[in-house]
């Protein structure tokens, strides 16, 4: 992606919405992605994000600084019980991810709803 950090908000979309799962930057309006799965979605989205700044860039338009400080390295260490990492494993392994992007969608999507910010 960009050397610029930028915050997303990730939610599934509904059947209704066509399923898979958008993101959406909110610092760059109306740069968005989509994709059947996650990781689709990721990649879309860092086309997209690549795409708003060269669009920005020719126009000349102003590229906002990301409104979330550099000092997040995106890693911190958590401890659960080992009925739930078990329960998470299990889930990821049948979903077709790793514990590490499913515990990350769900924490995005808990986030999307109350604050509308993650990553």
């Amino acid at each position: 992606m960009s050397d610029l950090q930028y915050p997303m908000t990730i939610r599934p979309l509904t059947k209704e919405e066509g399923g898979g799962y958008l993101i959406e930057f909110p610092d760059l309006p109306g740069c968005m992605a989509d994709g059947e799965t996650m990781e689709e979605a990721l990649h879309e989205a860092e086309d997209a994000l690549q795409a708003w700044l060269a669009t920005a860039k020719e126009f000349g338009d102003e590229i906002p600084e990301p409104s979330i400080a550099s000092k997040y390295s995106g890693q911190w260490r958590i401890r659960l019980p080992k009925s739930l990492h078990a329960a998470l494993a299990l889930r990821a392994k049948s979903e077709g991810v790793s514990l590490n992007m499913l515990a990350a969608t769900i924490l995005a999507q808990a986030c999307g709803q109350k604050t509308n910010a993650s990553h």
